[in-house]
């Protein structure tokens, strides 16, 4: 027993160097591709002169200096000028320009309308900050309560209610549905 204390002390004496470690540094990684911040399940206050505008979650976020991306599970609810919840949208991922506003939803896009009754589907829209417009380029398929409409661009208010669709490729009664 004494013999393994005496050995176990030299290894320790001997293990013990005045080497200074140097960490390893990624000399690939630039300053760009790091965020500012970052956060996970996230809430976000949009509001202008004291009144909340909309609120969102988002199950991961990095905020650099020009855009914030959001990677996981974007829900968005929008209000009125009342402070009345009117529209709901949730995508699978998105991004903020940080000098526009402007949000961009991507990936399986629902936009909700509770009081209405009308969904719009589509793979990618963006909201216009500025202007309170969603827009998308893409195919969209928008359900109300009479009818059901599918084509490609598209163009509406923050409640759904007065959209536009710009190429329609399908259009239906709910009626005829049944």
């Amino acid at each position: 027993m004494k013999y393994l204390f005496f050995l176990l002390m030299i290894l320790v004496f001997f293990g013990c160097t005045r080497q200074k470690v140097k960490p390893n540094i990624n000399e690939s990684l630039r300053v760009q591709e790091i965020p500012l911040q970052e956060s996970w399940s996230s809430t976000i206050i949009f509001s202008d002169s004291g009144k909340t505008k909309a609120i969102m979650w988002a199950g991961h976020v990095r905020m650099f200096k020009e855009e914030t991306i959001i990677d996981s599970n974007l829900r968005v609810d929008f209000y009125n000028d009342f402070e009345k919840k009117t529209t709901t949208l949730t995508s699978l991922r998105g991004k903020m320009d940080e000098a526009t506003r402007n949000l961009y939803a991507i990936g399986n896009v629902v936009a909700t309308n509770d009081s209405a009754g009308i969904v719009l589907r589509t793979e990618e829209l963006m909201w216009k900050n500025q202007e309170e417009r969603i827009v998308s380029d893409k195919f969209v398929k928008i359900t109300s309560p009479t009818e059901v409409i599918e084509g490609f661009g598209f163009e509406s208010d923050r409640n759904l209610k007065n959209y536009t669709i710009y190429r329609v490729t399908y259009v239906t009664n709910r009626d005829t549905l049944r």
